[in-house]
């Protein structure tokens, strides 16, 4: 299913829970006598009242007006049979089953696993291993030598050392000797991470299994987490000449030695524009958290805040880190959400599965022991393991196997899971104990359909919420065909879009400038007489940068009015500017030339254009809409609403 970043801001706006009993509730409005209750209306307005940032949408009367044009565009979908195309139906079924995910799990496991992650993430544990690699489906003959062998190493690793044993049998492929350093919760797999944290400091653990094999784990060390780290930082992107970048960003930091103030700099030169208008300032992240090692050691390596690293280089160019703030781990209320998140996705999630069966069983009645499974042994052979068996027609399989609920699986069914099920490689096994471990998944598969196939009546937030996604689905549909795509592809009307509006798309006036910058004002003062009398930035540095101490520092470049070296109102015209304050800093700018306010082409403005145009279109298209539908309001429940959600 593919699920962009529009489509998810576009369903989690519009409307959330629209799911109402229509039988007991107030009609507020009718699209074309279809209803539309007070309830549903109270619950969208309520659940997206923090969401609103534009106040005049907080008003009941203006809330009213944009779901009514919301209900307007839902039953155009529908009266152009858009809810009945294939797409969206296939789209629908599969947000419904990613959706039912979440409420198929049982919640008490969850929470016992969230619970022990937190506990687990209080530590960080350096652990080595060995691995012997064998396939998950390997007979019980490879199964019982790779256990043997597993067995013979941790031998030696005891008498002989872990550095012995790995020099010896380490080979990357079926044998694995290696030192793991820190880790924690969530790292590893669930089973090694448990092997790990249950294995005490200076022990071998005793072997045990994961999807990659049997491992055997030495813990060297455990340790506090590190918790969270809150830092600034001056970069200078890695894009630029390596020795000018080197040498600016060293230039920097002898002014931060010299005592000027860390977050001016940053709002004057650092290159990462989401940071430097806050002082450099990033958000708060934990080990593990960025995609650059080197600059998280960095950060973790400071000990006292206000503490500043020197000069180093990451992938991304060259940095300077100062220490804000640094804590434990955040409180398990702060954590649980992500915890549990983390946990669906991790191995983890195999315990939740399993009980979930085992719950399923006992809520659907299902009475696995009074089942026979002799007349699937006697109706296999050796061709199932070379794919080639097929049901024989004697079998007639119209006797019930089991019944889950209200529903009776044939046996007929169970035959033809395992005919589909000899398509995947299975190791030779016997028989009876190929037909048992195939049953076992023949039973979890049926359960879990007839859970999903019954849970909107069973569960009311999830058929709620299945009604958001239903609408939801169908209106960013309607918005693709109708709008987005039609004023993307009406060449014409664009451009002549574009002749009526010319005067709002052009380029604003920029400024090729040199910006100096000082902590000091009287230095400020020179490097202004010496830009009016033309000196070169190289000359200026040599006579004010003295004594190796960096005075004075430059922007050489075509900014914007907006640029963060420039004050609001400075007057952009050749020339030198007097000196000013700006970022806790002196400055003074050279103008070079001034590049003036220019119209944009058609080319240069054309996805501005596309969005004004897609704006007017739905603008026209509503009003359509709303000489089509007759709309009527029941006042007086609209008055009772507005009572209540005062």
């Amino acid at each position: 299913m593919k699920m962009n970043i529009l489509r998810i801001t576009f369903l989690s706006f519009f409307f959330s829970c629209l799911f109402v009993n229509a039988q007991t509730n107030t009609v507020l409005f009718t699209v074309d006598d279809v209803p539309v209750y007070t309830s549903e209306f109270k619950r969208v307005y309520s659940k997206n009242l923090d969401l609103v940032k534009d106040d005049s949408q907080k008003d009941i009367d203006n809330y009213l007006d944009l779901f009514v044009k919301y209900k307007l565009k839902i039953a155009e979908a529908k009266a152009l049979g858009m809810d009945q195309k294939p797409n969206y139906l296939r789209e629908f079924s599969s947000y419904k089953s990613q959706l039912a995910k979440n409420y198929l799990n049982d919640s008490k496991v969850t929470d016992q696993l969230i619970e022990e992650a937190y506990q687990r993430l209080q530590t960080e544990v350096d652990a080595n291993h060995i691995l012997v690699k064998i396939d998950e489906n390997a007979s019980p003959k490879d199964t019982l030598l790779a256990y043997q062998e597993i067995q013979k190493l941790r031998g030696r690793a005891i008498n002989e050392g872990f550095e012995v044993v790995k020099k010896d049998v380490h080979n990357g492929q079926t044998l694995f000797a290696e030192a793991l350093g820190f880790f924690t919760a969530f790292k590893m797999v669930y089973p090694f991470e448990n092997a790990a944290y249950n294995t005490a400091v200076g022990q071998w653990s005793q072997p045990f299994r994961t999807q990659f094999g049997y491992h055997v784990v030495f813990v060297n060390n455990k340790r506090k987490n590190r918790g969270d780290v809150t830092v600034a930082h001056i970069m200078l992107a890695g894009d630029k000449a390596e020795q000018t970048t080197e040498s600016s960003i060293n230039e920097i930091y002898k002014r931060i030695k010299q005592g000027e103030d860390f977050s001016a700099l940053a709002k004057q030169f650092s290159d990462d524009k989401s940071s430097s208008s806050n002082g450099g300032k990033l958000n708060t992240f934990s080990a593990g958290q960025l995609s650059s090692k080197i600059f998280e050691e960095q950060a973790f390596a400071l000990s006292n805040v206000g503490d500043i690293s020197k000069p180093f280089k990451s992938e991304f160019g060259y940095h300077i880190i100062k220490l804000i703030d640094k804590k434990g781990i955040q409180s398990f209320e702060e954590l649980e959400l992500e915890l549990k998140n983390k946990i669906k996705r991790d191995s983890r999630s195999k315990v939740i599965n399993d009980k979930r069966v085992e719950n399923l069983l006992k809520a659907y009645n299902v009475n696995l022991t009074a089942v026979d499974l002799s007349p699937f042994v006697s109706i296999l052979n050796d061709d199932y393991f070379s794919s080639s068996w097929t049901i024989p027609s004697t079998f007639k399989g119209d006797e019930t196997l089991l019944t889950i609920g209200t529903k009776q699986i044939l046996q007929i069914e169970f035959a033809e899971f395992l005919f589909k099920s000899q398509r995947r490689r299975q190791a030779k096994v016997p028989l009876n104990q190929l037909v048992d471990d195939n049953f076992k998944v023949f039973v979890e598969t049926n359960l879990k359909a007839y859970q999903e196939e019954n849970l909107e009546s069973e569960n009311q937030e999830y058929a709620q919420i299945l009604s958001e996604y239903r609408d939801g689905l169908l209106l960013f549909d309607l918005m693709e065909n109708q709008i987005w795509n039609a004023a993307k592809q009406d060449s014409l009307g664009l451009l002549a879009y574009y002749n009526n509006h010319k005067s709002n798309y052009y380029y604003d006036t920029r400024v090729d400038a040199i910006v100096a910058s000082s902590a000091k004002k009287s230095v400020i003062k020179k490097v202004s007489k010496l830009l009016k009398q033309n000196w070169s930035t190289d000359n200026i540095k040599k006579q004010i940068n003295v004594d190796n101490q960096i005075n004075v520092s430059f922007i050489i470049d075509t900014l914007d009015a907006t640029h963060q070296a420039l004050p609001k109102g400075l007057n952009l015209k050749a020339g030198v500017s007097n000196v000013f304050k700006h970022n806790d800093a002196y400055s003074v700018v050279k103008v070079n030339s001034v590049l003036p306010k220019t119209q944009k082409t058609f080319e240069q403005a054309k996805g501005s254009v596309v969005s004004d145009f897609q704006e007017q279109k739905e603008k026209d298209w509503l009003l359509d809409l709303t000489n089509k539908y007759k709309v009527t309001i029941n006042t007086e429940a609209l008055q009772q609403v507005k009572e209540e959600l005062k």
